[in-house]
Order: C-alpha cells, then sequence, then structure tokens
C-alpha cells in the first residue's frame, strides 16, 4: 500500500475515480447500450477527452526534449478551417474520397505547422515559447483569414463520423485517440526513441556529443505535435459540423500542458509518461463534465476547477506532504541524512 501511495500516478487515478462516482449519482444514465452502440455520461467523457489527449500527446512529447508549444490551439483552428472551407465546396459533401483527400490535406497543412515551429527552435535558435508563440498569434488569424472571418457550416456525414460515428460499439472519436496513444507508445516505449527524448531533453549539449541528433528529433516532436493538434481540430470540427476559428481550440494549450502535468511529465525535460497525459486528460474533461452535473453556477465553474487542481496538484507535492503529515519519503530522508549539519 505504501508504494501504491507514493505511486505519482496514484492521486490523479483516485480523483478521477471519485468525480466518475459523482458523476454516477448525478447523471441520469452514466453508461447504458442503445441500438448496440455505448450512450451515457461516461462514453460522452470519453469521447469528449479526444481531442485534448491527441493534443496533450504532442505537447508530452515536445515537453519531454525540453520545449514548449503555445500553437496547438492555433492548428487545431487552421486545420477544422481548411477542411470545412474545401468540404463546403464539394459538390457532393457525402463523397468518402473527397473527405478522406480533404482530411489528409489539412493533416499535411498542420505537420507542416509543426515543421514551422520547429525549424525556429532547432534550427533558428529561438526559445520554444516564443517561436510558438508567434504561431499562436499569427496562426488564429490565418484561420480567420481562411474562413474570411465567418463560421463555415458542413453538412457531411463521413466527415462528422469522426466526432460523432460509432464502430464497435464504441466512439470512432475515442478510437481514433486510442490508436494514437498506441502509436506512441509503441514508438517511445518499444524502440531506443523513448531514450533519445529523454536524453535530448536531459541535455541536448550532451546528446549532441553523444552523437544524437538533437536538432532532427526536435523537430521530429514539433511535427509529430502540430500533426496531433490538426488530427484534433478535424474532430472539434466534425462535432460542431462547422469551422470556428475563433472558438476552436482555444485555450487548449492550456489543458494539454496541465495534463502533462498531472501526468508526471517534467516540464524542464528529460522525463515523460505517456500513461500520465491520458490520466490528465481523462481527468480534466471529467472534471468539467461533474462540475456541471453537481450544478456549479457557470460563473464559478472555472473557480471550481482551479481549486481542484491546485489541490491535486499539492497531493503529488513530497514537500508538501511532508510539511503537512510530518514524515519524509524515504529518498527525501536519505538525501537530507546525507547533507552535513
Amino acid at each position: 500500500m505504501t508504494s501504491i501511495l507514493k505511486n505519482r500516478l496514484f492521486w490523479p487515478a483516485a480523483i478521477l475515480a471519485v468525480l466518475l462516482f459523482v458523476n454516477v449519482f448525478t447523471s441520469n444514465q452514466f453508461i447504458t447500450v442503445h441500438d448496440g452502440h455505448l450512450f451515457g455520461t461516461l462514453i460522452d467523457i470519453v469521447r469528449g477527452s479526444a481531442p485534448l489527449i491527441l493534443v496533450a500527446l504532442g505537447m508530452t512529447l515536445v515537453i519531454s526534449t525540453g520545449g514548449i508549444d503555445l500553437s496547438v490551439g492555433s492548428v487545431m483552428a487552421i486545420s477544422g478551417a481548411v477542411a470545412c472551407l474545401l468540404i463546403s465546396d464539394l459538390g457532393n459533401q457525402n463523397a468518402v474520397g473527397s473527405v478522406l483527400l480533404i482530411i489528409g490535406i489539412a493533416i499535411g497543412i498542420s505537420l507542416l505547422c509543426g515543421l514551422w515551429n520547429g525549424a525556429l527552435v532547432a534550427i533558428v535558435g529561438i526559445q520554444p515559447i516564443i517561436a510558438t508563440l508567434i504561431l499562436m498569434v499569427a496562426g488564429r488569424g490565418i484561420a480567420q483569414l481562411i474562413t474570411d472571418g465567418q463560421i463555415i457550416n458542413v453538412q457531411s456525414s463521413p466527415y462528422a463520423t469522426m466526432a460523432s460515428g460509432f464502430f464497435l460499439g464504441l466512439p470512432v472519436a475515442f478510437l481514433i485517440a486510442a490508436a494514437a496513444v498506441a502509436l506512441i507508445v509503441l514508438l517511445t516505449r518499444r524502440t531506443a526513441l523513448g531514450l533519445l527524448l529523454e536524453s535530448v531533453g536531459g541535455s541536448p549539449s550532451a546528446s549532441r556529443l553523444a552523437g544524437i541528433g538533437a536538432r532532427r528529433i526536435t523537430v521530429m516532436v514539433y511535427v509529430v505535435a502540430g500533426g496531433f493538434a490538426g488530427l484534433a481540430g478535424l474532430i472539434y470540427s466534425a462535432n460542431i459540423k462547422s469551422a470556428d476559428s475563433i472558438s476552436a481550440g482555444n485555450l487548449i494549450e492550456l489543458d494539454a500542458i496541465l495534463a502533462v502535468v498531472i501526468g508526471g511529465t517534467a516540464l524542464v525535460g528529460g522525463r515523460f509518461s505517456i500513461a500520465g497525459t491520458v490520466l490528465g486528460a481523462v481527468l480534466i474533461q471529467t472534471l468539467g463534465v461533474t462540475v456541471v452535473a453537481i450544478g456549479v453556477p457557470a460563473q464559478a465553474t472555472l473557480l471550481f476547477k482551479a481549486v481542484v487542481v491546485v489541490a491535486l496538484c499539492l497531493s503529488q507535492s513530497p514537500t508538501f506532504r511532508e510539511k503537512v503529515f510530518g514524515r519524509l519519503t524515504p529518498r527525501r530522508a536519505a538525501v537530507r541524512a546525507e547533507v552535513p549539519a
């Protein structure tokens, strides 16, 4: 039990379990089956967390190398704007082949956005927070130029399937996010890529001296982050069946960073947890649903979420637990014992 309590993911998992337990009693249908598909609050949480999971996955890889990406929300807006604009120009918006081609074009543009960020950081040498802030500001404007400042509505069943469709009884959005998670886990934990990411994040100079292509890896993670953000933007726009360049991805970069931190990834780089990121993203989405379910006033929603997040972060802090419970963890006790009086 002691080892479980010391696990960094224990408290996020415990709070998530409590929130789900609350939803069991506050929602009319927590989970049910209708026409062979799963429905209910739990499925809404899983489906709604898909865009955040995708964005947070890319953010995890970027942060693991010691960087940050503030432009993911704008990339979401660009991706959705491009897709909806092209679909609206189709003679038949239900043509599956055309819609798939447009989805590929939108994701390709998102990858180029990530390449732009990676080039500024790794080749030009601009600080990540500044480099991505450029696209964060400019990207939102680009999305509005694409849509001419209007909300573009589409009526495409194949496109809407990305957000509201089901496959084998499960939401397609969830399956897309699950496939992305599986791919990243496979690449980072079954190959040397994860070690290379942590090496670059731990010390870029040392990794270069060791023969690791730190610049190439840095560019790669920003490209991946851009692609995942673009995919999240497609799911978002498919869900509302329109391109809203102002609201799409608005402040999602902050939720993504929060999900990454809750999951145990070090902001200074060198250590990351994919499972923790997914847990953090689902926790944030569940918290948003629970706030509405228990009837918290709309004007107090953000404050309520902030209080819960602060409590969660404090519960993960060894220093805070030491001060509250007056007991050192074995590692901190050993370190203190080595310090001369």
